[in-house]
This record gives C-alpha cells, structure tokens and sequence, in this order.
C-alpha cells in the first residue's frame, strides 16, 4: 500500500485490473471516509476499472471527536474559513497528486466526490486545477468564497450539484447561487433538488452521481 498524506479508506477496482480511473470521495463536517464509502461501494460494480478512495479530513472534528473535519466552522468570518480552507486544499491537493502519481493516471482520469463540507472543498480544488479533472460531483455544499475562486479558476469541469431542499445546516438558496456563479463563469452544471429532504444524500442522489460518473468518466 502506497503511503499517501491523508488517511483513506481505499475500494479497489471490480475488475481486479490496474485502475482507469480515480473517484475521490470527500466527507462532511464530523464524518470520515468509512462513512462516505457506502456510495463508493453501491457504485464499484458499475465502474469496474475504478478505484475509489476515500480520505479522512487531517483534524479531529471539534464538535465530534469520534469523526473529522477539512476545516474549523467555530468562526462564521468568511476571511477566516477562506484562510483554513486553502491550508487543507494544499493538503487534499498533494493527496490527489500522489494518487495520481501512483497509477500513472492524468487529471482527466478522475473525478471528485464531496458531501457538505468535502462538497465546499472539492469544488474550490477543481476549479482551481491547473491540469483539468474529469469532473466534480457536489451533494449539500457552496461555493466558500466566490471572490477568490474567481480570480483562480483554471479548469472547467462538467459539474453535477445536488441538495436537499429542507436542508437547515447548509441552506439550499446556496445550491442556487453556486449554478448561478458557474453559469456565469461558462462552467457547464447539472443540478438537482431534492424535495423533502434533509442534510443528507437522498437514494436518488447515490444513483443520479452514478449516472453522471458513467456519462462523463469512462
């Protein structure tokens, strides 16, 4: 096993092959990779020459010790949150590369999944990419800060975001400034509301992100 800079729950290839291709699967604020794995293991028979790797955030969450966060929420200042996420970006960043690196696979061979705050993460790292991902699948997330994305986007990956329309922890007004703001930057963007739901990723979304992974990544 290959060591990388972040722990990570890894799902090896269905096929038993070398991996084609690379989903990245980032948790939510408290949770870790076991739990953002069920998606990864409902979706491995259908993408056969994929693995799927699933990293825990670098810090103890502070709310919830037993799970993991990308970035500390004790302060709402944008600047500050900014500040925190770009330290972990480098991070998650250096792990995507040594992946990578490892399968001797490029950028285009891989996509970024992410829930709540792994959402908010992966949309700023793969904007960001110099060398363009596949492309980006977002459940219950928003952009972190639109003025510094904005003067940073590299890439413009096919992007699928969804969320959940009673969602009280990250308001889904913030599904639809996100669509507004990629529009408005030429990204090309799915979206999705779920009615009735929580902060969580509905059944319908685990099938939806699987659709748009076999569409877009093989």
């Amino acid at each position: 096993m290959t060591n990388y800079n972040l722990e990570a729950i890894s799902i090896s290839p269905f096929s038993k092959n070398k991996p084609q291709q690379v989903i990245v699967l980032c948790h939510g604020y408290g949770g870790d990779g076991k739990d953002i794995s069920t998606l990864a293991i409902n979706w491995q028979r259908f993408l056969p020459e994929a693995i799927f790797l699933c990293p825990n955030a670098p810090e103890i969450c502070a709310v919830n010790p037993q799970g993991y966060q990308w970035f500390d929420l004790s302060s709402d200042k944008e600047e500050l949150i900014l500040e925190k996420s770009l330290i972990v970006e480098e991070k998650l960043n250096t792990f995507i590369d040594q992946i990578l690196n490892n399968f001797q696979l490029e950028p285009n061979n891989l996509a970024l999944v992410g829930f709540s705050q792994g959402c908010m993460l992966s949309i700023q790292i793969a904007l960001k990419k110099k060398k363009q991902i596949s492309c980006l699948i977002g459940y219950s997330g928003k952009v972190i800060n639109q003025k510094h994305l904005s003067d940073n986007i590299h890439s413009k990956p096919k992007i699928f975001l969804m969320h959940g329309a009673n969602d009280t922890l990250v308001p889904p007004t913030h599904l639809l400034e996100a669509k507004e703001y990629l529009v408005k930057h030429g990204l090309k963007i799915k979206t999705k509301m779920f009615k009735d739901c929580e902060h969580r990723i509905p059944v319908e979304g685990g099938s939806l992100g699987l659709g748009f992974l076999k569409k877009n990544l093989l």
